[in-house]
Parts: C-alpha cells; sequence; structure tokens
C-alpha cells in the first residue's frame, strides 16, 4: 500500500512550489480533476493527465503567488483515499487578494491520484 500521507505531503509543496512537472508526477494517467468553479454542480471537470496539466497551469497563471497554507492531512488507506485541508492565499490578476478555506479529496489507485475533487469556502462582503 502506497504512503497516501507522504503523497499528500508531497504534493501540498509541490503545489506550493508552482512546480507542474513535480505535481504531475503524482498522477495517474487517466485521472480527473474537478475544480470549485464552472458551469456545473461539480464545478468543472478535466480528464487526462494533459487535460489536468492544463487547468492547474491555468490555476497558477490566475492567481501567480498561490499558496496552500496551514495544511493538513487525513488518509483512509483501506480506500486509498486522501483528504488535505488548507488555508489558500493569493493575489489575482486584478490585484484582488484572496484567502479562503478549503479541501482535496484525493483517489489513489498504484501509489497515484486518479481524482483531485477541490472544494472552497465562499466568501462574502470585502
Amino acid at each position: 500500500m502506497a504512503d497516501i500521507r507522504g503523497k499528500l505531503v508531497g504534493l501540498c509543496a509541490a503545489f506550493n512550489a508552482h512546480d507542474l512537472d513535480r505535481i504531475m508526477t503524482f498522477f495517474a494517467d487517466d485521472c480527473v480533476l474537478e475544480m470549485p468553479r464552472g458551469p456545473h454542480p461539480w464545478g468543472a471537470r478535466f480528464e487526462g493527465k494533459h487535460a489536468v496539466r492544463q487547468a492547474l497551469a491555468s490555476r497558477f497563471e490566475g492567481l501567480p503567488d498561490v499558496h496552500y497554507g496551514t495544511e493538513e492531512h487525513f488518509v483512509d488507506a483501506d480506500r486509498e483515499t486522501g483528504i488535505s485541508r488548507w488555508t489558500l492565499t493569493g493575489t489575482n490578476r486584478d490585484g484582488r487578494r484572496l484567502e479562503v478555506r478549503g479541501c482535496d479529496f484525493y483517489s489513489f489507485r498504484g501509489g497515484q491520484v486518479t481524482r483531485k475533487d477541490s472544494y472552497w469556502k465562499i466568501v462574502e462582503g470585502s
């Protein structure tokens, strides 16, 4: 059984380094990414390693200083799943500062991510 907690820690570090090459080493070829915003109840869905990479690249473009802090990781090794909870901070291209709590639900197969499903709190006002 893969060290899922170690994978979650490694993923968070790779995201904070904005290292797409390293991030993608964690993902299976047939992976799925569901982002919190989009036109559907599940947000926006990207299927396959190439599409997932493009979606993550757009995240870094939209929030060039994005950082995932105060992270916590939870694992269900029997089901090969894990959750990372974090506080996302960053500044969008319009100069608006963002700070939001969120989490990622991960599914693994053979030590690689098959699904990353992201959720954010909705911050109103300011």
